[in-house]
């Protein structure tokens, strides 16, 4: 090398080096997986073909940016939560939301991880009093605990599915070490949100005595988060777990929903089968029946067949499509927010939290093609409702756009 560039080369590498020292704690120079990622899903699965791909990738950009705006809160110094009612309360499922959203949309949003850091922190400081790698389940507005210092399943299992993305989005050298934050709730949820006799998700870690023991939510059946849980940590449990769920899913849809593929609320276990619960299980009078918790399981169960190809669902997803089309005359504006299992409606009204999954479902099959594109336009150009509502179009956008990916 030259003196000159010997120079050069010392004024680079002290250039760098300078930045890197000027650069927070925990902070990267770029996420590793910056938004958009257009990950291939399973051979023969679709996405909307009406708009172009800059196009989805636009529309979950400004989704994102409104979501942030409304729920995205300061807590404190160095910490954020997601406000998720009026009352500026919030609970761990809207939190493992936040934590999703931001590792999601790294790359596009300058202050993800930073975003993503603070929300960590809020984590960490209200820990479940039956495990401190769990989440307590609820706060009020002044961030204390209430309604009882245990967890929900789902939140727990999102936080922990957050923190693995982050580990590869971020590394896990900075401030926080994702990788052993994730192993830890991981295990914390094999520990106390499994029932090992079962293999089936518990509905919290409280769920531990009487009808609530051998109960289970579907809206938790989350196997693509489940199988990164069991590569990170090499625990060959949660084979275990997979399995009965996805064998739960196929009894329930046999015996209770053929025509529909309808999934409940929640599921109580009667001798060795389960069924949908009764009324006033735990929420509400729909508690047996297809509502705001299930919802959610057009995207939760169809994203780990888009992602692994696992088709143990897929005569579900398929029926439950078939319903969904005929019952509206393919058109999203006339999905409602609740059905009976035989696919009769419990109301009149529309809701986000109904419609939007549904396009992720449509995703199996290049017959559902239409429809789909018809629920991303819906979608895409939907008034703003409420946390919920946005929060679940958020995530079906990110999968419509092929924008999820995996650890």
């Amino acid at each position: 090398m030259s003196k000159r560039g010997g120079s050069i080369f010392r004024k680079t590498l002290l250039l760098v080096c300078t930045v890197a020292l000027m650069l927070p704690a925990g902070m990267s120079f770029a996420a590793n997986k910056p938004f958009p990622q257009h990950t291939t899903y399973t051979s023969g699965s679709i996405k909307p073909n009406n708009v172009s791909q800059s196009t989805m990738d636009d529309a979950v950009r400004t989704k994102w940016n409104s979501w942030k705006a409304s729920f995205l809160k300061p807590a404190g110094t160095g910490k954020y939560y997601v406000k998720y009612n009026s009352k500026g309360e919030t609970v761990s499922e809207a939190h493992g939301y936040g934590m999703l959203f931001t590792v999601l949309m790294a790359g596009y949003d300058s202050n993800a991880q930073t975003y993503f850091d603070g929300l960590y922190r809020y984590y960490k400081e209200h820990p479940s009093n039956n495990n401190p790698y769990l989440m307590a389940w609820k706060q009020n507005s002044s961030f204390e605990n209430i309604g009882g210092t245990n967890s929900a399943t789902d939140g727990d299992m999102d936080i922990a599915y957050a923190l693995l993305l982050a580990e590869r989005q971020w590394g896990s050298s900075g401030s926080v070490n994702y990788l052993e934050a994730a192993k830890n709730i991981i295990n914390a949820i094999m520990s106390h949100d499994v029932n090992s006799s079962e293999w089936t998700l518990r509905l919290g870690d409280w769920a531990t005595s009487g009808s609530f023991d051998k109960a289970t939510r579907p809206s938790d059946f989350m196997m693509n988060h489940m199988k990164a849980f069991q590569k990170a940590t090499g625990d060959a449990r949660w084979t275990q777990v997979i399995d009965k769920t996805y064998a739960i899913i196929n009894s329930v849809h046999g015996s209770y929903s053929p025509n529909t593929g309808l999934l409940p609320d929640f599921l109580e276990k009667s001798g060795s089968n389960y069924q949908p619960a009764e009324p006033e299980f735990l929420e509400s009078e729909h508690d047996g029946k297809y509502f705001y918790n299930s919802s959610r399981t057009p995207w939760r169960i169809t994203t780990d067949y888009l992602i692994t190809g696992d088709n143990r669902a897929i005569n579900q997803l398929n029926k439950m499509n078939s319903f969904i089309k005929s019952a509206t005359n393919s058109n999203p504006a006339n999905v409602r927010a609740g059905y009976n299992l035989n696919g009769s409606p419990l109301v009149s009204y529309n809701s986000g939290a109904f419609y939007a999954p549904f396009g992720v479902s449509a995703m199996t099959s290049s017959s559902n093609q239409s429809w789909l594109n018809s629920v991303w336009n819906y979608t895409a150009n939907a008034s703003a409702e409420g946390y919920f509502e946005e929060s679940i179009k958020l995530f079906s956008m990110i999968v419509m756009s092929g924008n999820w990916w995996t650890y």
